[in-house]
C-alpha cells in the first residue's frame, strides 16, 4: 500500500512523517508532495531521501495534471498542504484561496476517480470562531473570521462533500496550536524563542489577553495516525493539548526559560480580526480512538527552546 502525504516538508507533515518511519509502518512507499513555498523546507525532511520507501515530488496540489499522475496507485492520502498564517491572508488572501480551496478540491477529485481508500484532510480549530466560555465540540457550525480560518472552513466543506455525495472514505481532523521542533518563525512560539536568541524582543499583539489551547506536534502527528489508521468514514475529529493559555502567560514561560523578565515583551497594534479565544472539546477522539496528549507542555517547550538554540542554521535562513 502506498501512502501520499502532501505538504510534507513542512512543520507538521514533516514531524508526521518522522512518526511514520520511526514505527516502521507498512507502507509499500510513502510519496511526499510538496511546493517548497517559504514555509517548506526540504532540510527538515532530508533524513529520508535515503530510504527506499521514499519519494519526494515537488508541485502543487492545485495542478491537475500533476495530482493525476501522483495519485496513482496510492491508497490514502493525509493532506497537510496548505497556506496557514493569518497574518498573510489578512495581507493577501488569493494564495490561500488556491491551496487551501481549489487545491484541496482538486485532491479530492482525483482521488476519487484514482479509486484512493482513505483521505485525511488537516484542518484548524480556527474554522469555529471564537468563543469566551465553554470549548466547540465536533457538531458547532463554523464561523471563520479570518481569510486563512475562511479557507480552511471552505476545504472542510469540500471534504465532507465528498463523502455525503460520493461516498468517498474522507475523515477530517482540527487541532489547536501547534508546537515543536521544525516550525517556520513566523507562528508564535518560534518567534519568541528566536526573537530573544538573537537578541531582540518579543512582539505581543495588542494586550496579549488572547487564549489558545497548545498541542506539541508529536501528539498532534499520533492523533492524526489514529485517525487515518482507526477514524470512521465522514467523521470529524477534534484534536486538541489541553494546555489553554493567554499569549501574556506564553510570553512569560518563554521569557522565565532565558531569564529575562517582561521588560523583554513589545506590545505591539493588534491584528485586524484576531479571535479572543479557541478552545475545543476533543473528548470524541478520547472516546472513539483511545487519543491522549502526553507531552507535558513545559517539558515541551524546553525541548522546543533547545531544538532552536541547537538548530541556528535550519531558521536563521528564513
Amino acid at each position: 500500500m502506498n501512502l501520499l502525504v502532501t505538504g510534507g516538508a513542512g512543520f507538521i507533515g514533516s514531524n508526521f512523517l518522522r512518526l511514520i518511519f520511526s514505527q516502521h509502518s507498512n507502507w509499500d512507499q510513502i510519496i511526499v508532495v510538496d511546493n517548497l513555498t517559504y514555509a517548506g523546507n526540504l532540510s527538515s525532511i532530508s533524513e529520508f531521501m535515503e530510504s527506499e520507501k521514499f519519494i519526494f515530488h515537488k508541485g502543487d496540489i492545485s495542478d491537475e495534471r500533476f495530482i493525476e499522475e501522483i495519485l496513482e496507485g496510492v491508497h490514502s492520502v493525509v493532506n497537510f498542504a496548505a497556506e496557514s498564517h493569518v497574518d498573510r491572508s489578512i495581507n493577501s488572501s488569493r494564495q490561500f484561496i488556491n491551496s487551501n480551496v481549489l487545491g484541496t478540491q482538486n485532491l479530492l477529485h482525483i482521488a476519487k476517480r484514482k479509486s484512493v481508500q482513505t483521505f485525511v484532510q488537516i484542518s484548524t480549530d480556527e474554522v469555529y470562531g471564537s468563543i469566551n466560555v465553554g470549548s466547540w465540540d465536533e457538531n458547532q457550525p463554523l464561523k471563520p473570521n479570518s481569510p486563512y480560518a475562511a479557507s480552511k472552513a471552505s476545504s472542510d466543506h469540500f471534504a465532507l462533500a465528498y463523502f455525503n455525495t460520493y461516498g468517498m472514505d474522507v475523515r477530517i481532523t482540527r487541532c489547536s496550536n501547534n508546537y515543536g521542533p521544525y516550525q517556520h518563525i513566523e507562528k508564535a512560539i518560534p518567534t519568541f524563542i528566536t526573537s530573544l536568541l538573537s537578541g531582540k524582543q518579543i512582539p505581543l499583539y495588542g494586550n496579549g489577553k488572547n487564549i489558545r489551547d497548545w498541542l506539541h506536534v508529536n501528539d498532534h502527528c499520533q492523533a492524526i495516525k489514529l485517525v487515518l489508521e482507526k477514524g470512521n468514514p465522514g467523521s470529524i475529529y477534534n484534536i486538541g493539548g489541553g494546555e489553554e493559555l493567554s499569549n501574556k502567560n506564553l510570553a512569560d514561560i518563554i521569557l522565565k526559560e532565558f531569564g529575562f523578565d517582561e521588560s523583554k515583551i513589545d506590545f505591539i497594534e493588534d491584528r485586524k480580526g484576531h479571535d479572543f479565544r479557541y478552545s475545543i472539546d476533543f473528548s470524541k477522539i478520547k472516546i472513539e480512538l483511545g487519543y491522549e496528549p502526553k507531552i507535558d507542555f513545559y517539558q515541551g517547550i524546553k525541548d522546543t527552546i533547545n531544538w532552536y538554540k541547537e538548530n541556528l542554521s535550519w531558521w536563521r535562513k528564513f
